[in-house]
């Protein structure tokens, strides 16, 4: 019987294993150490052997492959079938996966076919009594609950991406390829085309620097002035729930429980008080820089540098400061 007990699925996009999988991979590191088991990750694609390796440094003990042009680019069919495999072969008690929009996905098909739990949307795990236990939002991201998968195994968890910390832990671990076969009659769909959205804009999830608008810009115009600074920042342009749901700016921009939990190494909240369920999805920021008229908001007293003020006076004095030192550096 394999010891490799924990399992974290790999996402991948043309080889490229996304920085969410390592978070999720980190987190699945210090699950196996407290069992003291092996924890073992599964990759599947088409030529992807390669790319297996990079899971050795965040503390893969094992890699296992499965490698077919089924697998080329995602479709939900051939990938549940070719993990399914991987894991009624080790038999994990814990499989854990990225909560991106594939992720949740193949979370869901495989849960399914396997007969077991699964946790979406998870920001936090550990373990009681050797079980795992997933911490999650409800009630739009008004309620924390705690939820437990007591007799199915493998235990399922997807994670949200930027709730744990990614952590180098290297290891000499070992690729394992897994044949799988693809029947014809189990893949209903074909990938035709893959067009990408060409916004312009840079990812909350990649950002180093991160510009948020609130309700407290008055009306959907304020993006505008938001949308500058980011700009003089090389920053992602973020959003409060509040400014979604007032139709000021697309929810993919929203950060919080009910939209993406970031964890950039500055983020500015402009105009925005500190409702629990936003600060839930920044907090783990290195710096916090609050810009508010309310020296009472929450987010002006966990902020690292608050500014008490308007914002329309701060964020033009801040563009023309950040210019100067910019040019000054030329």
């Amino acid at each position: 019987m394999s010891n490799t007990k924990v399992l974290v699925y790999l996402e991948q996009n043309n080889g490229a294993i996304s920085g969410a999988s390592f978070e999720v991979l980190s987190g699945g590191r210090k699950l196996a150490d407290e069992l003291s088991v092996e924890l073992g990750a599964v990759l599947l694609g088409s030529a992807v052997e390669e790319s297996a390796k990079e899971a050795f440094k965040y503390g893969a003990d094992k890699v296992f492959v499965v490698e077919n042009e089924a697998l080329k680019g995602y479709r939900s069919e051939p990938y549940a079938i070719a993990l399914e495999a991987v894991v009624k072969e080790q038999e994990p008690e814990i499989l854990l996966l990225p909560a991106t929009q594939d992720g949740k996905d193949l979370a869901a098909r495989v849960a399914a076919k396997l007969g077991t739990g699964l946790s979406s949307d998870t920001t936090g795990v550990r373990l009681e009594d050797g079980k795992l236990v997933c911490s999650r939002p409800i009630y739009g991201g008004n309620v924390m609950i705690d939820l437990e998968i007591p007799t199915k195994r493998p235990q399922m968890a997807t994670i949200r991406p930027n709730s744990m910390q990614r952590v180098e832990t290297p290891k000499e671990g070992e690729v394992i390829k897994v044949e799988v076969e693809f029947p014809e009659s189990d893949i209903r769909t074909q990938v035709k085309e893959l067009i990408e959205k060409a916004s312009g804009e840079i990812s909350l999830a990649d950002a180093d620097i991160i510009v948020s608008g609130g309700r407290g810009l008055g009306d959907p115009s304020g993006f505008e002035l938001i949308r500058e600074l980011a700009g003089v920042l090389g920053a992602a342009v973020g959003s409060s729930r509040a400014a979604v749901d007032a139709g000021w700016i697309p929810y993919e921009h929203q950060v919080g429980q009910t939209g993406k939990t970031v964890s950039p190494k500055v983020y500015f909240a402009c105009g925005i008080s500190g409702a629990l369920q936003h600060m839930a999805g920044m907090k783990t920021s290195d710096v916090i820089v609050a810009i508010n008229k309310d020296e009472e908001a929450p987010m002006i007293n966990v902020a690292d540098v608050a500014i008490v003020g308007d914002l329309y006076k701060v964020i033009p004095v801040l563009i023309e400061e950040l210019n100067k030192l910019f040019e000054s550096r030329k």
